[in-house]
């Protein structure tokens, strides 16, 4: 379902122990919006009978039925967008905004 990258995981865990979050699961949510494109939540949670789990990275990811098409096949990153500035980002073929990253050859 979700990919959590390796750089992603290790952020999840400094903030689950940060946060004393540690049991609960990574809730992450998409909602479309009037333009078309996505907007993204995440947090800390339990799960509920109806979300959808995965494990990724090991962290355990629940998504709400109301948004698990828009985040099928999509990848959470955590990157330095500049310097020292790092930001979680969605990789998401779903989202009408997606470029693919380019592959250096």
């Amino acid at each position: 379902m979700i990919t959590i990258s390796k750089a992603a995981a290790q952020q999840i865990k400094a903030s689950m122990e940060q946060t004393d979050a540690e049991g609960l699961s990574l809730r992450i949510a998409a909602r479309r919006l009037e333009d078309g494109s996505l907007d993204y939540a995440m947090g800390f949670d339990n799960t509920d009978h109806n979300d959808s789990h995965s494990r990724s990275g090991g962290i355990d990811v629940v998504v709400a039925p109301t948004s698990t098409e828009f985040l099928r096949n999509a990848t959470l990153d955590y990157v330095e967008m500049e310097d020292g500035d790092f930001q979680f980002i969605f990789l998401n073929p779903n989202d009408p905004s997606h470029v693919p990253p380019k592959v250096e050859t």
